[in-house]
């Protein structure tokens, strides 16, 4: 037994515990972080690259690992100070402090460190890939597939109620409307809003038929409203030229299917 500690023992002692407990905030702050920087990762992917999404979720593994060690690093330091504060007020010398906890948090947060710098070299590999997938397409049909895609300043709803009014003040029959994302839903799946709206009229769509009967597996005609990644809403639709040109439709039959240029210009602007 040892006389009484003096006051500086326990002043030492505190703010070696409040250091601990320092340590053990950030450890748990940047933890947080780090769980989080995969949902950050996912606003510069395109959704059609799902593998790139699904390597984000390691991010969550790291910082959730981070987030247990800073609540053990408090737990820890509150549980070695009570202990100590306890001998030092019965008057005895406590154990020798062992550096073996200390070596221990440092070589866990470096090996954290050197998994998370190998994620990320392993991420940027496919970065490259992500701005041409962001560009915004051009009104211009593609030279292989003949969609022409043109910008809405409206939402996906607001989009397909102003085609809705565009085809009932020309007299245009509206024969099916496809909520493409709705039915996703529907069996547990998660889709950006798409909707297809299917149109016609007789009387322009018999004549291309008559001429080339296998214009009918693009007729009735077609536009699709869709939002991409960016929250940006598109109106695409088959290119009346490159239809002809498909089917082989004479020229002047080209008017009949070319409404729908100005349908779909009526829809977003």
């Amino acid at each position: 037994m040892t006389g009484k500690s003096e006051f500086p023992d326990y002043l030492a002692l505190e703010r070696t515990f409040l250091a601990w407990v320092r340590t053990g905030l950030a450890m748990m702050g940047f933890g947080f972080v780090v769980a989080r920087f995969g949902l950050f990762l996912r606003e510069f992917q395109p959704l059609s690259q799902t593998a790139p999404a699904a390597s984000t979720g390691l991010s969550v593994w790291f910082g959730t690992l981070l987030l247990i060690l800073g609540v053990a690093v408090c737990v820890l330091a509150a549980w070695r100070h009570r202990q100590i504060v306890w001998k030092l007020d019965r008057g005895e010398l406590p154990p020798t402090r062992s550096l073996t906890a200390n070596v221990a948090v440092a070589l866990i947060l470096a090996l954290i460190g050197v998994a998370m710098a190998l994620y990320l070299l392993s991420f940027r590999s496919l970065s490259p890939g992500v701005p041409a997938a962001n560009k915004e397409t051009t009104m211009e049909p593609a030279a292989s597939n003949g969609i022409v895609q043109r910008p809405s300043l409206h939402s996906v709803d607001e989009t397909v109620e102003r085609l809705k009014g565009a085809l009932q003040s020309k007299g245009v029959t509206l024969f099916a409307e496809v909520d493409h994302s709705g039915e996703a839903e529907k069996v547990g799946m998660k889709m950006l809003p798409a909707k297809l709206l299917i149109f016609g009229s007789p009387r322009a769509g018999t004549p291309l038929m008559l001429a080339s009967p296998s214009a009918a597996i693009d007729l009735p005609l077609k536009i699709l409203i869709s939002e991409d990644g960016s929250g940006k809403v598109w109106v695409s639709y088959n290119s009346p030229e490159y239809l002809r040109q498909r089917h082989g439709l004479p020229a002047e039959l080209l008017p009949n299917i070319a409404v729908v240029e100005t349908l779909a210009a009526k829809a977003a602007d």
